[in-house]
């Protein structure tokens, strides 16, 4: 006898892992039009952002959606277009050319980490040569992909594990702290013989603006919004359960401890129970990302990054990072005492960016976190919107400390001359540069929720009414509930 209609519908949805049809299904609802801060965790109403308003928090003041008053595709896509042509003009094009006693010696943007490694430092080579080399092709070909996606009608499953990942993977391109590099060695140079500098360094230049100008344009809360949400995703346990859509507007303020933001798109979610910080609720029905409320080892992961950055620390400032030889003498360089020698040669500038690069700001971060990862673990809550923003400067200046690193490994591609000059990487620069590693690690291991979350200053309130975000222009002005509603001019 031939299978019935209902009973062949009945094993695909036994085959498929969904729950029979007389099975009552929980709802997740998805809430348009309300955010999650993700410097304080506070959970507040989105107002329509016109071109160039911008929102921001409205308990910590930090920026949640910035609306450009650029085309959001037309314009970053012919930066990023500018950007590859100028990168493959420079891996072709010579970085600078070293004259000593007639003796010539030409390098690229390859040479540094091939010389670093063939000298038996090859994590130093590689890193130099990921966050130079490899990770800016990468970010280019990946906003190509982004931006073409965002052009679709429908876009693309695999736009949303683009956008997460060129998030994750954009501060590794070090473009603009490659161009400082450049500048110091170059200035160490000018001492020891003629120095010739050439297209690839004004290419850099050119491509360190272009990329910021790209990152600048990309409106990707724009682009999320346009990604559509399934009807139906995936719980933790693997159950199946139905999406329900609805806006801030048309209902009342949620229980706080039912919200979950997803991590990834920013999309929030409300569910059927309390949600807990320890596990993983499910999957976001819109970039299936995988959903926690806070992220698992939130404080144990960036307290053993920042232990480790301690211990390379002592090292890194210690042991030379560089020994310099030349006729008449010559020995090792520590990174104050290449401080020390710029403010001598007169180059004071100079020498304060590389001081406060250097020394002050691996020294600002370590300080920094091991405050805020002790106020956390004992519940303070002293200046928790302070706190909130000096992580954010933290995270934003901590790739600057690898300015040293390139300016060891230029210098060691250009003065390879033997006995007239040599100039070898030391231990450590390996050291400094697994300061630097490490410090970003636990920046970007930690949350700043945190904070908030053991001040008790995320709890459920007891009134439940919402909160609007601060929204204002570029220039400060802040803009009127009834001024958001009527259209103005991009």
């Amino acid at each position: 006898m031939s299978e019935t209609i209902s009973a062949r519908t009945s094993r695909l949805v036994r085959g498929a892992g969904w729950p029979r049809r007389k099975a009552a299904l929980r709802h997740v609802w998805t809430i348009d039009g309300l955010v999650e801060c993700s410097g304080c965790g506070l959970f507040q109403r989105m107002p329509a952002l016109q071109p160039g308003h911008l929102a921001s928090c409205a308990r910590c003041q930090q920026t949640l959606e910035w609306r450009r008053r650029t085309s959001p595709l037309q314009t970053p896509l012919a930066f990023c277009i500018s950007s590859c042509a100028l990168y493959l003009a420079a891996l072709a094009s010579s970085l600078m050319t070293l004259d000593v006693y007639g003796r010539e010696r030409t390098v690229s943007l390859l040479t540094g980490p091939m010389e670093l490694l063939h000298e038996g430092w090859g994590e130093a080579g590689l890193l130099v040569g990921i966050v130079t080399i490899v990770a800016p092709a990468i970010v280019i070909g990946m906003m190509f992909a982004i931006l073409y996606a965002a052009s679709r009608r429908q876009m693309p499953d695999w736009a949303p594990h683009l956008l997460i990942w060129y998030e994750k993977l954009r501060p590794w391109s070090m473009v603009e702290v490659y161009v400082l590099g450049i500048f110091v060695a170059y200035t160490k140079l000018t001492d020891l013989a003629h120095v010739d500098v050439g297209p690839a360094v004004y290419l850099i230049a050119a491509l360190m603006l272009t990329m910021a100008a790209s990152d600048s344009t990309l409106d990707t809360e724009l682009i999320w919004q346009h990604r559509r949400v399934d009807s139906i995703t995936r719980m933790e346990n693997g159950e199946r359960v139905r999406v329900r859509h609805v806006r801030i507007d048309e209902i009342s303020m949620p229980p706080v401890d039912h919200l979950v933001a997803c991590p990834a798109c920013g999309l929030v979610g409300e569910l059927s129970a309390p949600v807990s910080n320890l596990r993983c609720v499910g999957v976001c029905p819109r970039c299936d990302h995988r959903v926690w409320r806070r992220a698992p080892q939130a404080l144990a992961r960036p307290t053993a990054f920042l232990i480790s950055a301690v211990i390379c620390y002592f090292p890194a400032n210690l042991f030379p990072v560089m020994t310099f030889f030349k006729i008449g003498g010559g020995g090792g360089h520590t990174i104050i005492e290449g401080a020390i020698e710029l403010w001598q040669d007169g180059m004071v500038p100079l020498s304060l960016l590389v001081f406060f690069a250097s020394i002050v700001v691996p020294m600002l971060k370590i300080v920094s976190l091991g405050w805020m990862l002790i106020a956390t673990w004992r519940g303070s809550s002293f200046a928790l919107v302070q706190r909130t923003r000096l992580f954010h400067v933290v995270d934003i200046i901590g790739r600057w400390s690898m300015i040293d690193v390139f300016m060891v490994s230029i210098l060691v591609a250009v003065v390879r001359f033997n006995s007239l000059a040599n100039v070898t990487a030391n231990a450590g620069m390996v050291s400094f540069a697994a300061v630097v590693v490490l410090t970003l690690f636990a920046a970007w291991s930690f949350d700043p929720r945190l904070m908030w979350d053991a001040a008790g200053m995320n709890r459920p309130s007891s009134n439940g009414g919402q909160v609007s975000a601060a929204v204002r222009t570029r220039d400060g002005h802040a803009v009127a509930a009834t001024e958001m509603m009527e259209p103005r001019q991009a």
